[in-house]
């Protein structure tokens, strides 16, 4: 499923000084070894609350899946697969260049975000349509898939405005995002809770995800309202100037999703609803920590940009430490997920999807593929090398397409597992060393996972 990134120093809440404050962040962070521990001092605040969050999760998500059963649980994650094709279309690639697009104009980034969020509420509703239009000529005659999936694709508004957490990101404020997040998810696991409660019908689940986006994305608006000193505005010459720069990972974003969600597609189309519930739930177990990962790769990305943009020594050094706690902390993952996959399956979803224990096995790694190319993504972007990302993806969405067609009929969902994580490993690894311009940063993984060298890496 999807993956993403970023850091600031103390305010006190609504005082104009803020702006002034946040823009000095990032100066701070190069001039000495401090810049590490406001990263991960950051990306504490993500973790703690995404933490309680997960547990939310997994309590109200497990209960879920019980009640709905794998057939009922397998169409949530389809109309969740096919909305997220959706969703890089519907963000333009912005949100992989807004972090940098702030750091970059601090003087107009309510422009920006305001033109940015604009850009991407109107591509929603193009989303929307084109949700319904997939399911109701894929699933015709299947009246409860279709209208599952135009439900869970109104949460793509909301997908649009959601953006404003790159703001904070930005400003190394991500304890306001993380703390908004899991009040949000809160008050939807209450409702979900009521749904389960009242024996209500697949139909009011697959609406509940809009409200959890709702909830934060509203939230998200009022404290940037507090805490900004710009108003948010639309400029149409920016808007072209923003498209222009995105461009590239709009293809990109397409591919990746391509090489990420259509084995359950496939999986739901070729083997039924029952089958996908079963791989679906492998997937959420080995999605347990992925939390974590994601709030330290946000943490990092605005300090691993300010130092390219400040041309700071300390540029090389980041990259190689993140992928070094990125890398060390999946292989951990991965281990206990293999060991212990059939005690998580039966705690987790019960006896009756013991099928999904094989197939964890297998995906628990993928964490440590996907997320050893959002390190590579930061990179790139701080390189200004975006044109290389739809070439990259599109090798990996053919593979993996490729892939699933021969597997899973040969082998079911494991086949799916197998396909997957070969297409990350390619993708986000094997082409580090494969293409010469993304040799650099190969060199840099192997540095920052090279355990002879971990002791003077952290020194420095």
């Amino acid at each position: 499923m999807p993956q993403r990134q970023s850091a600031v120093p103390k305010h006190k809440t609504g005082s104009p000084a803020v702006p002034a404050a946040v823009g000095s962040a990032g100066a701070t962070m190069l001039k000495d070894n401090s810049g590490t521990g406001k990263v991960f001092r950051n990306a504490s605040w993500l973790i703690a609350c995404r933490i309680v969050q997960a547990l939310l999760s997994f309590v109200i998500g497990t209960l879920t899946a019980r009640y709905l059963g794998p057939s009922g649980y397998g169409v949530i994650d389809y109309a969740n697969a096919i909305v997220s094709f959706m969703v890089p279309v519907v963000q333009l690639g912005i949100r992989s260049t807004l972090v940098h697009e702030i750091i970059s104009a601090p003087e107009r980034e309510g422009q920006v975000l305001g033109t940015s969020l604009c850009m991407s509420a109107g591509a929603s509703l193009l989303g929307i349509a084109g949700v319904a239009a997939f399911a109701g000529i894929a699933n015709r005659g299947e009246k409860e898939t279709v209208i599952v999936c135009v439900l869970y694709s109104i949460s793509l508004l909301f997908q649009a405005t959601e953006m404003l957490q790159y703001w904070f990101q930005a400003k190394l404020m991500s304890k306001y995002v993380a703390v908004t997040s899991l009040i949000a998810y809160a008050a939807v696991s209450a409702y979900r809770s009521f749904l389960l409660i009242t024996g209500k019908n697949v139909y009011w689940f697959a609406l509940s995800q809009a409200l959890d986006l709702m909830l934060i994305s509203v939230c998200l608006y009022f404290l940037y309202r507090r805490l900004s000193g710009q108003r948010l505005s639309v400029s149409m010459p920016l808007a072209g100037a923003i498209l222009r720069r995105s461009r590239y990972y709009i293809l990109s974003g397409i591919m990746v999703t391509f090489f990420s969600l259509t084995d359950r597609v496939m999986i739901t189309l070729l083997l039924g609803k029952e089958a996908n519930g079963f791989y679906s739930a492998a997937v959420t177990c080995a999605d347990i920590s992925r939390f974590v990962f994601a709030a330290i790769v946000d943490s990092a990305r605005p300090a691993v940009l300010e130092a390219k943009k400040a041309d700071s020594p300390d540029y090389g050094l980041r990259i190689c430490r993140l992928y070094s706690v990125i890398v060390y902390l999946a292989l951990a993952q991965g281990l206990v997920l293999t060991v212990g996959a059939p005690l998580i399956v039966r705690i987790l979803y019960g006896t009756a999807y013991g099928t999904a224990v094989p197939t964890l096995r297998i995906i628990g790694w993928n964490t440590l593929f996907a997320y050893a190319g959002s390190v590579r993504n930061i990179w790139i972007l701080a390189e200004q090398k975006q044109q290389l990302l739809w070439k990259i993806n599109l090798a990996g969405a053919v593979l993996n397409i490729a892939a699933n067609s021969l597997l899973i009929p040969l082998i079911g969902i494991e086949g799916a597992a197998v396909a997957s994580v070969g297409a990350q490993a390619l993708v986000n690894v094997a082409l580090c060393f494969a293409l010469p311009t993304l040799r650099p940063v190969g060199k840099m993984l192997l540095q920052g996972i090279n355990p002879c060298r971990l002791r003077r890496l952290w020194s420095r």
